[in-house]
């Protein structure tokens, strides 16, 4: 009994998390209501998949953790962009390929970790989170194109949504500060039904009972620009997942070798595979439930493995997702102005320390954040270059990256640069 209700609490820690992705890009690239019960019903399912891959160690994958896998937020806004440029087929192929490729490269990631110290992933992460900051505006006032927009009922409900979860984070402690965001939806639908503004017509027409089947909503198409996105965001998620298993290690006191690490990583590549061929998503490490297994001091991986089981369940009951679709896009929008904060917040975090250690980071960052952040709001910019150079060009995450990481290698990595380093704290010291 005590297993299942540390289970329960796994997975309500991390399921806003995971109802939210696909609500956010279904809605954003314009799915049926019908299609959007399936997403969410589906990544849910995926959710526990993916989490078992993990938590089941073998000697090809599973990093033999107690941590939960959920879609990244990092991929929410390279989706929607891949969608709105090349339709929704497109976000399947480049989430299958990309996680074949981590599957590839698994083996020797530890050595292209190099490439992505903090400043560059820290860089990434904040782009990303810049550039999804729109999609919550939207949201908030009513859904971009509504006939609502900006309304009375609109705005009290983004406003009051979040204000709300601002509450609940701030005058409450361990569990319930986890699951704010997950109280301030329910608290926001419950106010939205005062209003008249909620529909459960979704909910009447789903089934009680629905198998996942491969490419159900739509069958993947592969572009090399979209693979090259999604594979820069998966191992940005990479790397931030090797944080959290060194973060679980040490709570569990489990020393992780580059071993553990390859099956890790190879695991999350599968879970990304599973999750195009079932038209879901990527999955990576969620860190939200790193800080319940710190609080409550429960190591187990029999808790994770119920939570897993039960995401599993729950993914074969349209109705329960169907539920989840229900709520407004202004309740939803005052959640994501939080959740993408964070996500922005996270980066800050990252960078906070590499840009006081050294003035050169912080240029790395002015201009990868400034390039990443000026071509996504100015997509146009590079519109008259050749179309292979566009591939590198005309979406900000990649461009912003690739700025990153280009910069970082003449700062840091250049052995001209590492010498003269060396030459001034030596003069220093004399």
């Amino acid at each position: 009994m005590k297993t299942t209700l540390l289970g329960i609490q796994h997975l309500l820690a991390m399921y806003a998390g995971a109802v939210l992705v696909p609500l956010i890009v279904g809605g954003a690239i314009g799915l049926t209501s019908l299609q959007l019960t399936y997403l969410v019903s589906v990544d849910i399912l995926m959710c526990g998949v993916a989490t078992l891959l993990q938590i089941m160690t073998n000697r090809y994958f599973g990093i033999g953790l107690p941590v939960v896998l959920g879609c990244t937020f990092t991929a929410v806004g390279p989706m929607i962009s891949i969608g709105s440029s090349y339709g929704l087929s497109a976000i399947y192929g480049a989430v299958i390929a990309s996680g074949l490729i981590i599957v590839v490269i698994s083996g020797f990631f530890g050595k292209l970790v190099k490439f992505f110290p903090p400043v560059v992933t820290g860089s990434v992460v904040t782009i990303i989170g810049i550039t999804l900051i729109p999609v919550a505006i939207n949201n908030m006032g009513g859904g971009q194109g509504a006939a609502d927009f900006g309304s009375i009922t609109n705005i009290l409900l983004s406003f009051g949504t979040l204000a709300f979860i601002v509450l609940v984070y701030r005058f409450s402690t361990g569990f319930l500060q986890a699951i704010a965001i997950l109280i301030g939806l329910v608290g926001g639908t419950i106010a939205a039904m005062f209003m008249g503004v909620v529909d459960f017509t979704a909910v009447g027409e789903a089934s009680i009972f629905h198998i996942a089947q491969p490419f159900f909503i739509a069958t993947p198409t592969f572009h090399w620009q979209p693979i090259l996105i999604m594979t820069i965001v998966a191992m940005v998620s990479l790397v931030e997942s090797t944080g959290v298993y060194f973060a679980l290690g040490d709570i569990c006191e489990k020393d992780i070798k580059s071993k553990d690490l390859e099956k890790g990583y190879r695991s999350e590549g599968l879970a990304s595979v599973l999750g195009g061929i079932f038209n879901a998503f990527p999955y990576t490490t969620f860190s939200q439930n790193v800080g319940l297994i710190q609080m409550s001091g429960v190591k187990s991986r029999k808790v994770l493995f119920v939570t897993a089981c039960m995401l599993i369940g729950l993914g074969f009951m349209p109705k329960v997702a169907a539920l989840a679709t229900v709520i407004p896009n202004a309740v939803l929008g005052g959640a994501m102005v939080a959740m993408f904060g964070m996500v922005v917040s996270q980066g800050i975090k990252m960078l906070s320390t590499v840009v006081v250690k050294s003035q050169d980071n912080a240029m790395i960052v002015a201009c990868s954040v400034g390039i990443g952040l000026g071509v996504s709001v100015v997509p146009e910019l590079f519109a008259k270059l050749p179309e292979g150079v566009q591939l590198l060009t005309s979406n900000g995450i990649v461009a912003g990256s690739i700025t990153a990481i280009t910069l970082n290698i003449i700062f840091n990595m250049l052995p001209s640069r590492k010498r003269k380093e060396a030459v001034v704290l030596t003069e220093q010291e004399a």
